[in-house]
């Protein structure tokens, strides 16, 4: 597991051509509210990212209660720290 402080990673290699992403956001980041706004924005930094993701991953990003007040610079930045030190960026970098 890779952990920030905005967010923490668990990765585990697979035999897929894919590489798929879970996003865990638990109630004590807030309210359902909050909750799918941070979700929107995992998504959309997953989205920016997609081009230069290996093949064969699966990956839980878990999201840690400091993520609710960060912008987006900050979470993409984390989330492409963990990423690249699990080894499932390469290629072009986002």
């Amino acid at each position: 597991m890779r952990s920030h402080p905005l967010l923490a990673a668990r990765t585990r290699r697979t035999d897929l051509e894919t590489t798929r992403f879970g996003l865990a956001t638990g109630r004590v980041l807030g309210s359902a509210v909050v909750r799918n706004r941070v979700r929107r924005r995992l998504r959309e930094a997953l989205r920016v990212m997609a081009p230069s993701f290996q093949p064969g991953w699966d990956v839980l990003i878990i999201a840690r209660p400091a993520i609710v007040a960060a912008d987006h610079e900050a979470v993409v930045t984390a989330l492409g720290r963990l990423l690249g030190r699990a080894g499932v960026l390469g290629g072009r970098e986002a």
